[in-house]
């Protein structure tokens, strides 16, 4: 086990590392690029679960990634320090300094970015892309290589965000955001090409990237560590610091979701009182009479329902780091197939409850599956109206094709690449939006909403 070569400075679109007086790490400069990147800023009118709700305050996309770095800030500076304790003796210097003050920082980072190529509406607007193409095989499927076919009948969030990423866009600077290798590792959940996916296999139940990035990649893999699973179809196993950023989100959706349910009248305050407290008992049976006397003291229904939910998360993030420690090696090695929270949820019945209840009462509640049912049309109805045109070559489009196109912003054409370049362009662009203005365009288009406004 080389702990050493699990990270790496480099950066995407740099051959060589540019020496700077920042006084920043490499891996503190790819937490403030995420933060100041339009592709960030978007997630904040992405829907996270619940349609925004106007005065009612709910968590985004935005929110939720700022909650999940939070958390995966905490869980970084704590197995980093375990790493250091416990593999001391087989660590350089430079590895000591990234596991005592680094390790942290890339966590926070693949944690801010691990939703952003998640398309308006979520599950819904991935729904839409992949049944699109299935729709459409009979004249799309002979223009594309079957890998590329395989990409885009599985659309996936998680290989879209390698792709926004790491993206040289038209007549944009090299290398997307240029964040270190490092923490584009730690997001890979389903480090494997599409034709790889495996639902019975964690690291090959979805895929995490397209073949437009296939050769980065493999270099990203080679310069952090990343075990080889298969070379054809090409696979790994997940790269360790993968499992810390999944911790994080599971924590955060699982616990945060019935607090917004709660807020919305879903679930009433004593239902969501009781659950969380029996869960908290379930984690911290020695800590609940000190935690259930300050519960007591707070006569204000949501700031009660708040004080638990802070309590919850901690103690599941401690719980589950210590989870990941004790099964590290395993871990490290590729041989570890469950994933932490769910380990956690096994053993403790109150989180399995939470985690059906959430299933049953909030992820089907019918508010959302409207908003569901609303945006996999808009996202099916845009690609309608942008992948035929580019598919045609630019001599033979008739007018209302070029005018189609004209919609489209100049750096996601891509006129001289392949039908498969071209198709991943409208892709970039579509998933790229948020639920207003993908809903917005589509109103226009579809003649629902005419007119300029000022």
């Amino acid at each position: 086990m080389d702990l050493n070569k699990l990270y790496s400075e480099k950066r995407t679109g740099l051959k060589n590392k540019t020496f700077t007086n920042d006084p920043r790490s490499e891996f503190q400069r790819d937490y403030d690029r995420i933060i100041f990147s339009s592709s960030f800023r978007r997630l904040q009118n992405k829907t996270q679960v619940f349609p925004l709700p106007g005065s009612v305050f709910v968590h985004n996309r935005l929110t939720h990634s700022l909650e999940v770095s939070s958390v995966g800030r905490s869980l970084g500076s704590l197995i980093g320090k375990f790493i250091l304790k416990e593999y001391e003796d087989n660590l350089s210097k430079e590895s000591k300094e990234f596991y005592e003050r680094s390790l942290y920082n890339v966590i926070a980072s693949a944690c801010l970015c691990h939703d952003i190529g998640n398309p308006a509406f979520g599950h819904s607007g991935e729904d839409a892309i992949s049944t699109f193409f299935e729709k459409n095989e009979i004249d799309l499927k002979g223009k594309f290589k079957p890998k590329e076919w395989a990409d885009f009948i599985n659309f996936e969030g998680n290989a879209n965000a390698i792709r926004a990423l790491t993206l040289t866009q038209s007549n944009k600077a090299k290398g997307g955001l240029k964040l270190t290798y490092t923490t584009i590792a730690a997001i890979a959940k389903y480090p494997c090409e599409s034709i790889a996916t495996n639902k019975s296999i964690i690291h090959r139940k979805k895929f995490g990237f397209f073949q437009s990035c296939k050769s980065q990649f493999r270099e990203i893999a080679r310069n952090t560590g990343m075990i080889t699973a298969d070379e054809e179809p090409l696979m790994y196993f997940r790269h360790p610091f993968v499992w810390i950023v999944e911790i994080a989100d599971d924590i955060c959706y699982n616990i945060i979701d019935l607090e917004d349910a709660h807020k919305l009248g879903i679930i009433s305050y004593e239902r969501c009182r009781e659950m969380l407290s029996v869960l908290i008992q379930c984690l911290e049976m020695d800590e609940w009479g000190k935690i259930d006397q300050q519960l007591n003291k707070i006569k204000d229904n949501n700031a009660a329902i708040a004080y638990l939910r802070s309590k919850a998360i901690n103690s599941l993030t401690r719980i589950c780091q210590y989870k990941y420690q004790n099964n590290f090696e395993e871990i490290y090695s590729g041989n570890f197939n469950v994933p932490i929270f769910d380990m956690v949820a096994n053993e403790c019945k109150a989180l399995k409850d939470i985690k059906q209840f959430s299933i049953d009462n909030i992820y089907n509640h019918r508010n959302v599956v409207e908003i569901e049912n609303a945006g996999y049309n808009v996202m099916y109805d845009l690609l309608n109206h942008f992948i035929p045109p580019i598919l045609i070559d630019k001599s033979d489009r008739k007018k209302y094709e070029k005018k189609a196109l004209k919609l489209i912003p100049n750096q996601f054409i891509y006129e001289d690449g392949t039908d498969y370049e071209k198709v991943m362009g409208v892709l970039d662009y579509v998933s790229g939006m948020t639920d207003n203005y993908a809903t917005e365009l589509f109103r226009k288009i579809k003649g629902i909403e005419i007119g300029m406004r000022t």
